[in-house]
């Protein structure tokens, strides 16, 4: 399947899973987090994506995308770790938050390097990362990215203190 290993295969599905949870989630609650069952299949996803990512070498050894899950692994256990405050903390509310984003911006890296350097199959959108056209495609998720998290900020800042623990409702 497009040059995937087994493992290969199998961390792009545990992957899109984590994605398209984090965007539904960020969709229709404006965040991810633990409250709900999406946010649970969301972390748990992505902390198996990440570990996953790190038993593939298909371009060579120990890489660039290896440390961005090392990365995303960490953060994803700050905002882990931050959530367990949200009720008595603004600060640990917008650490989960942004947390958790920044986690889904990381995902959107190698996913739209890794399918659009394949896809459609035999001529590919896009040479590599360093095309200039998919750098553009990573600076336009980079400024949706800059815009959805500047709404978090507002939205929590808005938000008083009683209600910080149930505002996904």
């Amino acid at each position: 399947m497009l040059g995937l290993s087994a493992l290969g295969t199998g961390h792009t599905a545990i992957a899109l899973v984590a994605v398209l949870s984090g965007f539904a989630m960020s969709l229709r609650f404006g965040r991810i987090g633990t409250d709900l069952a999406l946010g649970k299949i969301y972390i748990a996803c992505t902390a198996l994506a990440c570990l996953t990512s790190l038993g593939i070498f298909m371009h060579g050894g120990f890489n660039v995308a290896h440390s961005l899950a090392l990365i995303t692994l960490v953060v994803l256990g700050i905002a882990l770790a931050a959530g367990r405050h949200r009720d008595t903390s603004r600060a640990a509310t917008y650490v989960e938050t942004l947390g958790y984003s920044t986690t889904l911006f990381f995902h959107m890296i190698p996913a739209l390097n890794e399918t659009f350097t394949r896809i459609p199959v035999g001529a590919p959108l896009f040479t590599g990362p360093d095309d200039p056209a998919l750098q553009r495609v990573f600076g336009f998720v980079f400024l949706t990215y800059l815009l959805g998290i500047g709404l978090q900020v507002r939205h929590i800042w808005r938000t008083p203190l009683q209600m910080r623990r149930t505002w996904l409702a």
